[in-house]
């Protein structure tokens, strides 16, 4: 009995040490071209959780790269991106969203072209939508662009994760993820686009 009731005293006392900062964690999706170069943005935010590689918003079930990126299933490249609502907000996320994509490139992002890489925000509820909305008429009322926005704002639907080796890609394969956004022009357009705010 004494040593029940010593355990369950330490565990009492060792229990607030052990309570994450905040037990909600919310969930935002956004697809802007290839995966590998929407997480790293993402996993430099404080406050952000996890990212994610994936597929999403089209009709295939348990898809592949080879399927989605040969075109025909309807999902884009995403990423989806677990977050403490109490640390960043989603307004922030979409902020990073805007300025790691271009937003008038049709059905393509830099030097990957096809639907499956087209830019979209995928909003979780009425909150995510409204603000998504929001942040897209002040941009297009911003005068920054001549052109029309191509970003689609979409319900989100069943978020499909990729195959483990583009999860992280650009820690675990630093040297070619680097070869391949210099080589896509990717940073280039982006500074282009967006000036000292590119990519932040």
């Amino acid at each position: 009995m004494k040593r029940f009731i010593i355990t369950a005293a330490v565990a009492f006392l060792l229990w607030p040490l052990t309570v994450p900062a905040s037990a909600e964690q919310k969930t935002a999706t956004f697809a802007g071209g290839c995966f590998w170069c929407m997480e790293a943005p993402f996993d430099k935010l404080e406050g952000v959780l996890s990212t994610t590689s994936g597929y999403t918003g089209g009709h295939k079930e348990n898809p592949t790269y080879g399927e989605v990126s040969s075109g025909g299933t309807g999902h884009l490249e995403s990423v989806q991106v677990v977050f403490d609502p109490e640390r960043i907000g989603y307004r922030r996320l979409l902020e990073v969203f805007w300025h790691n994509i271009d937003p008038v490139a049709h059905n393509r992002q830099f030097c990957d072209t096809g639907e499956q890489y087209r830019s979209a925000i995928f909003y979780h509820d009425e909150e995510q939508r409204r603000l998504a909305e929001s942040s897209k008429k002040a941009l297009e009322q911003s005068g920054r662009f001549q052109q029309t926005l191509a970003t689609e704002i979409l319900a989100a639907g069943t978020f499909w994760p990729a195959e483990e080796y583009h999860q992280d890609y650009y820690k675990k394969n630093s040297i070619s993820y680097r070869f391949y956004r210099w080589n896509c022009g990717r940073d280039k357009r982006l500074e282009e686009l967006w000036g000292k705010e590119a990519g932040k």
